[in-house]
Parts: C-alpha cells; structure tokens; sequence
C-alpha cells in the first residue's frame, strides 16, 4: 500500500486538533493552494519493514503534500536510492518512487511557522494519534528516527522511567550507531515493540553532522541488511 494510509476517522481526528492550535503556517498553506488542517503524514508502504520518524513538514512537503521530500528528506532518499540501486538518485521522480518502499512519519503533521519544532505541549496532543498510526496501521519494526525531537517524541505521555532511559541512551557517544527498542502503545491501548536506530536531523542547517549524515545511513542501512 502507498500513499497516505490513514483512515477518514483518523484523518478527522488530525483536523480536529489542528483546527484548534496555532501556529501552523497558513501563509505557506496557501500559497500553494493547500488546506492547512489536511495532516501530511503517514505515507508509503504501511508493509514495510523499515520506517522514517521525524520531526514536522516543511515547505516543500506542504507543496508535493508528502513527507521527507525536501532538502532533508532528499539527502534521505538519496542514500535510499544508492543503497537499492547502486547508483546515483536521477531525478525528482525518482526520489518520490523510492519512498514509496518505506513508511514515513512525523512527530506533527502539520508545517510550523518559521519551522520551528512544535512545543511539548502541542506534540502531546497529537501523539496518541501518532501512536496509533506507528501502531496499529504501519506492520514494520525498524524506525530510524531523524534528530532529537523525533527521538524524545517516543517518551511523551510516557512513565518517567521511559523518558530517563531515553536521555541515557541519547548521551552515548555511539548514539548513532546503537539501537533501542521501545515498546509503543495505541489508543485503544494495543502496544508493540519499535526498534529505534536514531540519526542526526538531516537539515542543511545543521552544519555539525549535515556533511556525515549521508555515510551514517549508509551504515544503518547495511547494518539492519544484516539483521
């Protein structure tokens, strides 16, 4: 299965909320001719084995109304081409085909103005239903989660005990090159285990790690090859 997977209840649900927060960048929205409580989330094979977790869509996801498409997620889709194929990403096409082999997710689906990472407070409200996505409608295992906010969403309405093994794992020094498995529960309290292998935000903004992101994930994706 390809495209969004949510349900029409799902989808109502995202809107719901949505409808009632600020912050999302209605100027973007509508610049590209886009409803602004229409969540972009939860795309590509819901089969999957392996998913993407980040934080929020940008422009250029508000645009092609499909996560993990722009400069980030390109960087992404990329090493994902070059690591199926044995080759370099042609073209535009082709970076949206190759996703269509995984799932991707956000933290929100929603595009933030001056894309900045969405309070706590706003996280928590949608992460039930973020939950219940990674839960009960993607079928995979592996997710590797993009950069620090993605990887704390996983201890949101969570027992304090979750969110300290959390900062511990995310203090190693090998952060990105370990995994931890996380056990992930839904709304109607259905709950799996979700094995995490985080990397850096791949955001050319983030000079640190922008420049190694792309040999990182070459290595997680060789690693979970071998599993």
């Amino acid at each position: 299965m390809t495209d969004t997977v949510l349900s029409t209840v799902q989808r109502q649900a995202f809107r719901a909320i949505a409808a009632d927060i600020a912050g999302i960048d209605k100027e973007v929205y509508a610049q590209y001719g886009r409803d602004p409580l229409e969540p972009i989330v939860a795309h590509g094979d819901r089969r999957a084995r392996l998913g993407f977790f980040g934080r929020d869509p940008g422009r250029d996801e508000v645009q092609h109304l499909e996560p993990f498409i722009g400069a980030g997620g390109q960087l992404v889709r990329r090493a994902l081409y070059l690591h199926r194929h044995g080759q370099a990403l042609p073209d535009f096409a082709a970076s949206k085909e190759i996703g269509r082999h995984y799932f991707w997710a956000n933290t929100v689906p929603y595009k933030p103005v001056g894309n900045k990472a969405w309070s706590t407070s706003v996280k928590k409200r949608f992460q039930p239903l973020m939950a219940q996505v990674l839960v009960d409608d993607w079928r995979g295992t592996d997710l590797i989660v993009l950069g620090r906010e993605a990887f704390f969403w996983f201890g949101l309405n969570q027992e304090r005990g979750v969110t300290q093994a959390l900062e511990a794992f995310w203090a190693r020094e090998d952060r990105y090159e370990r995994s931890l498995p996380v056990s992930v529960r839904s709304r109607a309290g259905h709950a799996r285990d979700i094995t995490l292998h985080p990397l850096p935000h791949p955001s050319p903004l983030n000079a640190t790690w922008y420049g190694r992101f792309p040999a990182l994930l070459a290595a997680r994706l060789q690693a979970l090859d071998r599993d």
